[in-house]
């Protein structure tokens, strides 16, 4: 069956054109073989898609993969994911009706992986003692969101931004900012983080203040690492909350996912 022209749905600000997006990547390939199967009738409204590792034994595909493409449907209205039951057909692709995506949390947080990596290793080496305390008060911070009812990502937020700040790069500070626009504004991203807060997934006290240390011994290599290790972390819990059987207890499967994560880190 062919697949449909890329989906013309307007980008949120800042997201760059879909058109330049080349090649698809393989949750893509597989989103387009969906909707074309939801928009021929072979699924009612109603009905439960196979299970993911059903549909990843069929398409020959990782189950990650599998998770990325029934998002970007669950985007667009046309499926919801029932945790613990699986994925249902809410309504069926209409005429004006196309395949979209726009960024995914995963290519987000690699991107995150990436820039704030090297943003820290540049704030190794500029960082001041008047930073360095803003940053222990933002990981207290962080830590009593944590004990907190709901999930509150503002500390968070405030201690990312303030390492990009201690880079003295404007341009830094610019992606950084950016990064955690699209986090909460894209649909993708802000569906899948919607589910890791439903999974009660929240930032790893540990892993800021490995960083803190490491900036405050103006350790450039090592504060690179430890944000590269932090947001390592970010993906393996976006895959955690992703998981569609048995949150509790699943951790199943994901060799691929993680080994193309893996040469990020490398890099």
């Amino acid at each position: 069956m062919s697949a449909r022209p890329i989906a013309t749905r307007p980008a949120v600000d800042g997201e760059p054109d879909e058109q330049s997006v080349q090649p698809d990547r393989l949750y893509q390939k597989l989103a387009r073989k969906l909707f074309d199967e939801l928009a021929s009738g072979k699924f009612k409204v109603g009905d439960r898609l196979p299970a993911e590792r059903e549909l990843a034994a069929e398409y020959g595909v990782s189950r990650p993969a599998v998770r990325e493409a029934i998002i970007s449907l669950e985007v667009q209205g046309l499926i919801e994911v029932r945790i613990g039951s699986g994925a249902y057909v809410m309504r069926l692709p209409g005429d004006r009706d196309q395949p979209g995506f726009g960024v995914s949390a995963f290519e987000l947080t690699e991107a995150r992986l990436l820039v704030e990596g090297e943003a820290a290793g540049l704030a190794a080496t500029f960082i001041t003692d008047e930073e360095l305390a803003e940053l222990d008060e933002l990981v207290r911070q962080i830590e009593d969101e944590n004990r907190r009812p709901g999930v509150s990502e503002t500390a968070d937020r405030a201690f990312h931004m303030a390492i990009a700040s201690a880079s003295r790069n404007a341009a830094v500070v610019h992606m950084v900012a950016e990064l955690w626009r699209l986090r909460s504004e894209a649909p993708e991203c802000a569906l899948l983080h919607a589910k890791a807060r439903t999974a009660n997934v929240r930032p790893v006290v540990e892993e800021h203040q490995a960083i803190v240390e490491a900036l405050r011994a103006h350790d450039s290599v090592r504060a690179r690492s430890a944000m590269r290790a932090h947001l390592g972390q970010v993906i393996e819990h976006l895959l955690f909350a992703t998981e569609e059987e048995a949150l509790a207890t699943a951790r199943l499967a994901i060799a691929s996912t993680r080994a193309r994560y893996a040469r990020s880190l490398a890099l």
